[in-house]
């Protein structure tokens, strides 16, 4: 099988997971949610008098933040699924037997499942980041300015939230590689995205903790991080993709060599 005829079967099998269609519509509507309930409370301070301080359209982005969940459990889901066993009526086997049988290369299939996971986590979160400023555009009335100013205030900003997301994604994806199971991956990324941030609060004990994905990658698109040290946004993105990039290149070794 061909890296575009494994890329169209995955993109098929990720879609058709009622989890990813679960994570997808409850990540959006939430994070959409959050961003109204945001916009519509400063609207109303901003209203009564209380003097803009700067952080309106920060809060735009920082909304984005709650939607991440759903790209995590994207990349969780999209290879856990394979090992999870099949029904005793369905045999009992897993889906990676399957998979493997259809497409024997290892290293095509995990690539595939990569290329659908990016694409699919980049749409989501651009369709769901641009609804955000949207929204915030609509509620905030006149105090937002002109879309124009509000896009030029805003800068690249949007786009470090999407490789955001893309970024996430792929490391929930490497770190289920290795695991085969979707469980920890799933409590320990969600846990420390809305929760408690255990990497944030290392941030505040020690300045290496800003090399960590996630505090290193949230530079590129929240301006204020509460961090003792902070990088610049295109470097935050750097740090964030060499983590992905090793984590991937680890669970592609681990994934070739290892019994299915």
């Amino acid at each position: 099988m061909t890296v575009l005829n494994a890329i169209a079967a995955e993109l098929r099998k990720l879609v058709l997971l009622p989890a990813a269609l679960v994570a997808t519509v409850a990540g959006t509507g939430l994070t959409l949610t959050f961003t109204a309930m945001a916009m519509a409370s400063r609207r109303s301070k901003l209203d009564g008098g209380v003097p803009e301080d700067g952080r309106t359209l920060d809060l735009v982005l920082e909304m984005a933040a709650f939607g991440v969940i759903s790209v995590i459990v994207l990349g969780v889901v999209i290879i856990s699924s394979e090992y999870t066993s099949t029904t005793k009526d369905a045999g009992g086997g897993r889906q990676i037997a399957v998979s493997l049988t259809a497409t024997p290369n290892r290293g095509v299939l995990l690539t595939a499942k990569a290329i659908v996971l990016a694409l699919v986590s980049g749409a989501l979160a651009i369709v769901t980041v641009g609804a955000g400023i949207l929204i915030s555009l609509v509620l905030l009335g006149g105090h937002a300015g002109s879309p124009g100013a509000v896009l030029a205030a805003l800068g690249w900003r949007p786009l470090g939230a999407v490789v955001y997301w893309v970024l996430t994604a792929l490391i929930a994806f490497a770190v289920t590689v290795l695991t085969r199971s979707g469980i920890v991956p799933m409590v320990v990324f969600i846990v420390n995205t809305s929760v408690v941030s255990v990497s944030f609060l290392l941030s505040r004990v020690t300045s290496l903790a800003k090399y960590l994905p996630d505090v290193a990658g949230a530079q590129m698109f929240v301006r204020s991080y509460p961090a003792e040290v902070r990088f610049e946004p295109p470097t935050g993105g750097l740090v964030m993709a060499a983590w992905a990039a090793v984590l991937l290149a680890v669970a592609a070794g681990v994934f070739v060599r290892r019994d299915a």
